[in-house]
């Protein structure tokens, strides 16, 4: 299953450049030699994250990182120029459309081939430039959860949550530092990451993990996997999360503070690694105490209506608010949830994080990166 996915990814990345190539050879006819080195180009960037990956499995990790930059700065362009590409298509087509249906001719208002390439080029250039610098931005995110739960003795609990991270070869040491930094400044109580702390090939990021030492919540910290654990190797992602001092809840709860249930799930994605049947997460949660808040980790933002009421508060990641513009109408298709804070019946509620760092091309646009802190405060 996950080869026919990444056959039809492969087809579908493959098909932005062949739109690309077509373009240009429309707009601007270059000649014999300049296509097919424009062709060759092409190639070469449509198979980059697969040359990323072979370069980290040989330790080449310098090869590997610049491979890295540079497909997936293209990645984020060619997605860019390729949607905005795409409006100006829906715009003819809607300008042929209008004067067949109103007998008259639209042709003045087209914009020329090289027209449309060059602002298509520009849009992608000036959106991937300032995406670079929205990824870098990280904000905190507040939201206040009030709960008869929550013992009037406590005042508040903090929990700070940092969810898809990406750990790896272009989120490296200067964003983590941002990022714990935001959080030491949160001083929360309990720091929860909802998975895909790392990303690909990690047994190269030395000192990492041991940045996170210098959080030390009084609850503690606690984590669930990801997608992301399972394709840079289980075992590995779980040790990691682990010298960083979370921990990992996998399929089963844990009590914060003696105050908040923690439950725990793993992604979907591990069934290709562990094929063991754990209990429901309905199941899960029904062998809790009911009178303390409950808070639910789980890495995708699905909410399953058999649990409503069993829980208090679900925290997700995964989608990153589509990360660049207008990529998140697609990832609405598979998980129709808003980013931010949802409230579904039975008292039960969820918070869908953009994401802490970056997937792919370290852009993002209309989606910045985020640590939320959750202020849990009682009321009657």
């Amino acid at each position: 299953m996950m080869s026919l996915f990444l056959l039809a990814l492969f087809f579908i990345y493959g098909g932005t450049h062949l739109y690309f190539f077509l373009k240009v050879k429309a707009a601007l006819s270059p000649g014999t030699s300049v296509s097919l080195l424009l062709a060759i180009f092409l190639l070469l960037m449509v198979i980059a994250p697969a040359q990323v990956r072979v370069l980290e499995n040989q330790g080449m990790e310098a090869f590997a990182r610049f491979a890295a930059y540079t497909g997936y700065l293209w990645m984020g362009f060619i997605f860019l120029f390729f949607s905005a590409s795409l409006a100006i298509d829906l715009y003819h087509g809607a300008l042929h459309g209008a004067g067949f249906f109103f007998s008259r001719d639209f042709t003045a208002l087209f914009p020329a081939k090289r027209t449309a390439l060059f602002l298509s080029i520009g849009w992608g250039i000036a959106i991937a430039l300032y995406g670079y610098s929205e990824a870098r931005n990280i904000r905190t995110e507040r939201i206040i959860i009030s709960s008869p739960k929550i013992p009037g003795s406590v005042g508040k609990i903090t929990i700070a949550q940092i969810s898809d991270v990406h750990l790896g070869l272009i989120v490296r040491e200067e964003r983590l530092k941002r990022i714990i930094a935001l959080i030491d400044r949160a001083s929360p109580d309990l720091l929860v990451s909802t998975g895909d702390l790392v990303d690909g090939q990690i047994n190269r990021m030395t000192g990492l993990a041991e940045l996170f030492q210098d959080i030390r919540p009084r609850f503690g910290k606690i984590a669930v996997t990801g997608n992301h654990e399972v394709y840079a190797g289980l075992s590995q992602a779980v040790d990691f999360t682990e010298r960083a001092g979370f921990k990992v809840l996998r399929n089963e709860e844990s009590t914060a503070g003696g105050l908040i249930n923690v439950v725990g799930v793993d992604d979907p994605a591990i069934g290709r690694v562990d094929p063991s049947r754990p209990d429901s997460e309905k199941v899960l949660l029904s062998k809790i105490s009911p009178d303390r808040f409950t808070l639910l980790l789980k890495h995708r933002p699905a909410v399953d209506l058999k649990s409503l009421g069993l829980f208090d508060l679900q925290l997700s990641g995964h989608v990153h608010k589509g990360q660049i513009f207008p990529f998140n109408l697609l990832t609405y298709l598979f998980y129709p949830v808003r980013t931010g804070l949802s409230i579904y019946p039975q008292n039960s509620a969820l918070y869908v994080s953009r994401g802490t760092g970056t997937w792919g091309p370290p852009i993002r646009f209309m989606a910045p990166p985020e640590v939320t802190v959750i202020e849990l405060i009682h009321s009657e």
